[in-house]
């Protein structure tokens, strides 16, 4: 029998995971409310969805596009994001159905996303997929590209680029990832000064439940919280 979420234990993760924004935000100089919390709810069933959003989480972001489905009619009014990769024959499936796309993480997707937001006449919201640890096993942009990718992804209709996201390399502690982050920012701060049309670069996601207060101190505008809201994988609420 799978081992379930209980409502206190929910509420207490929530607390914490408070806390340390507050506490990474003010460390900073920044303001928590300059950070978008987005709860990652991989395998994360629709009950246990609803009251974290009943609790105040407002961002959603889902991983693969079936579980995304399913659970899409099911939810309370929240804003939904994808954060995983996206197969560009999948992308017909979602567009309709999420706020952003934040792997972007090829032109060719890019351009699926473009038509498919035409066809329902809508602006979708992305975020370009940077791959910043430069691993062979990691999908987006190298950094060094990623200038002429928002260049070029800019131009097509249908599409509004916000920011940049990236998922670091694994590593032995999260202070290790500080180095990661920082070069996000500078790449982030530096396509931003190009003033590139149709990009607002106002979105910088990067960090998770390990390593989401480091990501703060560095600059991210949205941090992707799943284990620390709910702790491992496959629970549900009691």
């Amino acid at each position: 029998m799978m081992e379930k979420l209980s409502a206190e234990e929910f509420d207490r993760n929530y607390d914490d995971v408070l806390k340390r924004l507050t506490a990474a935000a003010e460390k900073s100089g920044r303001s928590v409310n300059d950070v978008t919390l987005l709860a990652a709810t991989k395998t994360v069933d629709a009950d246990t969805v609803n009251y974290a959003i009943e609790k105040g989480i407002s961002y959603v972001g889902e991983n693969r596009v079936q579980e995304l489905l399913s659970k899409y009619s099911l939810l309370s009014p929240v804003h939904s994001h994808f954060i995983g990769h996206l197969q560009t024959n999948k992308v017909k499936d979602i567009i309709d159905k999420v706020e952003m796309i934040e792997s972007v993480d090829s032109l060719r997707l890019a351009e699926e996303i473009s038509k498919q937001a035409k066809k329902h006449n809508l602006v979708m919201d992305i975020l370009i997929e940077i791959n910043i640890g430069a691993e062979d096993s990691k999908s987006g942009f190298a950094p060094e590209d990623a200038e002429n990718a928002v260049k070029q992804i800019a131009k097509l209709p249908n599409i509004r680029i916000m920011g940049l996201m990236c998922i670091p390399p694994v590593v032995n502690v999260p202070e290790e990832a500080r180095k990661y982050f920082r070069k996000m920012y500078k790449l982030f701060l530096d396509i931003k000064g190009k003033n590139i049309d149709n990009s607002c670069m106002s979105v910088l996601s990067m960090g998770m439940s390990g390593d989401f207060d480091i990501a703060v101190s560095e600059g991210a505008t949205l941090v992707r919280v799943g284990t620390s809201l709910f702790g491992k994988r496959n629970y549900s609420l009691k």
